[in-house]
Formats: structure tokens, sequence, C-alpha cells
């Protein structure tokens, strides 16, 4: 089971629903490690690649960089785990759209990014988005980001650095 992490987060990370892989291991976006190693990449973790290799690695750099004040923040939209989206049913996004508004709301993050169109379209409930900057969520900007496993990772890497100045989280 993942433990969302998003206390004092000033940029907070939105993904759909974890892969079973993510999900044993605790860890968000575990199962295809790329998505930490744009956070790398992008110098919004100073961990090296090197080091998010292990779970232990990515575990630590979860732990310390995101929740409690760290700035980061990190929430999926459903909890149940599947091995892609088309799984999900209609609908089960009610607990999660509730939850993040509550989360916007309490924690006002600068930033929210949605890692992929698919979580925002359940968010918004709509089957069209597009990439970039969307309209205000009670104050926080919000920004829908390329699925990191698809397509040139410069493409995410930019978008990556784009949302964290945005949110005022210093690059590595």
């Amino acid at each position: 089971m993942i433990r969302y992490r998003y206390k004092g987060a000033r940029l907070l990370f939105v993904g759909i629903n974890p892969h079973h892989g993510s999900f044993a291991r605790g860890i968000p976006f575990s199962n295809s490690k790329l998505f930490w190693y744009l956070l790398s990449d992008a110098g919004i973790l100073p961990e090296p690649r090197s080091e998010l290799r292990s779970d232990e690695g990515l575990r630590t750099a979860y732990r310390t960089r995101f929740g409690a004040g760290a700035g980061l923040g990190f929430v999926n939209m459903i909890d149940r785990p599947t091995r892609g989206i088309a799984e999900l049913a209609r609908g089960e996004e009610a607990r999660g759209r509730a939850r993040l508004r509550r989360i916007v709301r309490q924690e006002e993050p600068l930033v929210v990014c949605f890692v992929g169109k698919a979580p925002y379209q359940r968010f918004i409930g709509a089957t069209a988005a597009e990439y970039g900057w969307q309209p205000l969520l009670r104050g926080s900007r919000v920004f829908v980001m390329h699925v990191p496993q698809h397509g040139l990772a410069a493409v995410r890497v930019r978008e990556l650095r784009v949302v964290a100045r945005a949110a005022g989280i210093p690059l590595a």
C-alpha cells in the first residue's frame, strides 16, 4: 500500500493509480523507476540515478523528499492497483477527487502537477485535456505533464523544471 506524502507540499504530484509492483513496495512509480530518474535529471531530487535504482534508495528518497514540509507531495486519484488504466472502472475516482480537493484546500500547494492526462481527465470528469498549464484549482496552479514512460525524456525534464520553478523548488 502506498502511503501518500503531501504535508507542506509546494509541488503536489498526482498520479492515476498504482501498478501492483509499486503498491507492494509502497513507493509511487517504483515499478518503472523512470519518473524518479526524471526527477533526478530535472534537478528536483539531488540523488543521482544510481541511488534511485534500488527499492531502498527509492524508499529513502520518498521519505525524505516528499511530505513533512519537504516541498514535494504525492497522491493518486485511485488507490486500487492495476496493470493498466484500462482496468479502472468509471466512477472509481470519486473518492480521490474529493481527497485531492481537500488536500489542495488544506495544504495550499503552489502547483498541482498531474502526471499524464489520465489523472487530470478523471479529476475534471472529461475525456479531453491538453498538456501544460490549466485553470487554477483553489488558488493552486495546475499543470498536466506528459506520462514519464513514453516519448522523449527531455520533454519531461523540461516540464518538471517548469513546475519546480513555479513552485519555488530549488533545482540541484
